[in-house]
């Protein structure tokens, strides 16, 4: 975990620490898709993705994030921000409709749309930077391991 103090972090540097945790990922040789939850302008935790580190069928970035944050009240997440590199998956996106996290920050949604209109529809707060350092990324990891990206999104 890492904290940042101050005054409210914005979009960008919210997303900067997730790509921070994705290039983590990626250099440990898994899907470079990272994830932070911030409240009060403080990193309360990041993640990334680790379904090849660790042999996981649920270690999504977000998934990461969430548990590296550890248990937290209801009120807590109520005030958070999940920043992600990858627009959320339907697990991903499940998580965050259960513990009632009101916005989510993606770095793009290019490479792989996923369930933001659930989002939205349950009054979630979606802001889409259209990050092109988080698209490269992915871009480059499909292209390198098509195998391993078709597992992790189901395909």
């Amino acid at each position: 975990m890492s904290a940042v103090t101050g005054s409210a972090l914005s979009d960008v540097e919210c997303l900067a620490a997730a790509l921070g945790a994705a290039l983590t990922g990626a250099a440990e040789g898994g899907v470079p898709i990272g994830a932070a939850l911030v409240v009060d302008g403080q990193v309360l935790a990041t993640g990334y993705n680790k379904r090849v580190q660790l042999g996981s069928p649920i270690r999504h970035g977000e998934t990461d994030c969430l548990d590296n944050a550890g248990r937290l009240n209801a009120s807590i997440y109520a005030k958070a921000t999940l920043a992600t590199t990858l627009s959320p998956c339907d697990m991903c996106t499940g998580a965050i409709l259960l513990y009632k996290i009101p916005r989510v920050v993606i770095g793009e949604n290019h490479t792989f749309l996923g369930n933001e209109a659930l989002l939205r529809s349950r009054g979630v707060e979606v802001v889409v930077m259209d990050d092109e350092e988080c698209a490269g990324l992915m871009r480059e990891f499909i292209a390198a391991h098509p195998d391993i990206w078709n597992e992790d999104i189901g395909v």
